[in-house]
């Protein structure tokens, strides 16, 4: 449940405030699987629009536990390219707002958008992204975690024994903190991020998306799937089997030259 805070914010403009949900994070292919808008005009009204929207490709089984959206919970839901403009005229000429809506949500929108036969510049808006405003106000360094955790101030920071003090002193208050009464540093291993998946190999060269690998260098970066570059240019493959990448690159295109292509982990 959410708490709305009781806080006035003096509007000029119309503000729409946005998030998506969508079928992984590469902007220049997944899906938008639901958006929700909220539209705080100066008088203090607010309207929102809430959308779940059939992608037309399976959401990852990641995606679905992290977002709660099946693809039966999507099955039913228009296309895009059906509420297209019912979006638009819902952000009309408002600003915008968002959490790491720069880097995300707005270029998979207007892409999205443009797919579906509508021009959306959202670089003529005003735009308010909090996790910006986040990071330059609240840092995120080995300072702040050591006032964070330990309340204390990290003298001759960038010192490499104060440094490593300092880190060892965090852990031990993560462990306090995190560990709900168990003092072993194993408590910690809750916290394992996963390494995420859309990647084949640690240097980012292929890229997964809908069950095929993509290559995201070169010519034919972000155009072509594995399969196709070895069918239409085998001799490109050849090359980079040749050239300085990693083993794990090489391997990969030397067994594609032969026929041979992995298949995405579930």
């Amino acid at each position: 449940m959410h708490t709305r805070l009781n806080i006035i914010m003096k509007l000029t403009n119309t503000l729409v405030t946005l998030d998506l949900e969508t079928t992984g994070t590469w902007v220049d292919k997944d899906k938008i699987i639901e958006i929700a808008l909220i539209k705080s005009r100066p008088d203090g009204k607010e309207i929102s629009y809430d959308q779940r929207i059939n992608p037309q490709i399976p959401i990852p089984s990641a995606v679905t536990e992290l977002t709660g959206i099946s693809n039966d919970d999507v099955a039913g839901q228009p296309l895009f390219h059906e509420v297209a403009s019912e979006i638009l005229e819902f952000i009309g000429d408002a600003d915008l707002a968002g959490f790491n809506l720069e880097r995300f949500d707005l270029p998979l929108l207007a892409r999205e958008l443009q797919e579906a036969g509508h021009r959306f510049d959202w670089k003529l808006h005003k735009v308010y992204d909090a996790q910006k405003v986040f990071h330059i106000n609240e840092k995120r360094n080995l300072t702040a975690a050591y006032k964070f955790y330990c309340d204390k101030e990290l003298n001759n920071a960038h010192s490499a024994l104060a440094d490593t003090r300092a880190t060892l002193d965090i852990i031990k208050a993560q462990v306090k903190k995190y560990g709900e009464g168990n003092d072993s540093i194993e408590t910690l291993d809750q916290f394992e991020h996963a390494v995420p998946s859309e990647f084949y190999d640690d240097e980012r060269k292929f890229r997964w998306w809908n069950g095929k690998l993509y290559m995201m260098f070169g010519k034919y970066a972000r155009k072509y799937t594995l399969q196709d570059i070895a069918r239409r240019d085998s001799k490109y493959l050849e090359w980079i089997a040749s050239a300085d990448f990693s083993e794990e690159v090489k391997n990969l295109v030397r067994n594609a030259l032969r026929g041979q292509f992995p298949v995405p982990e579930h």
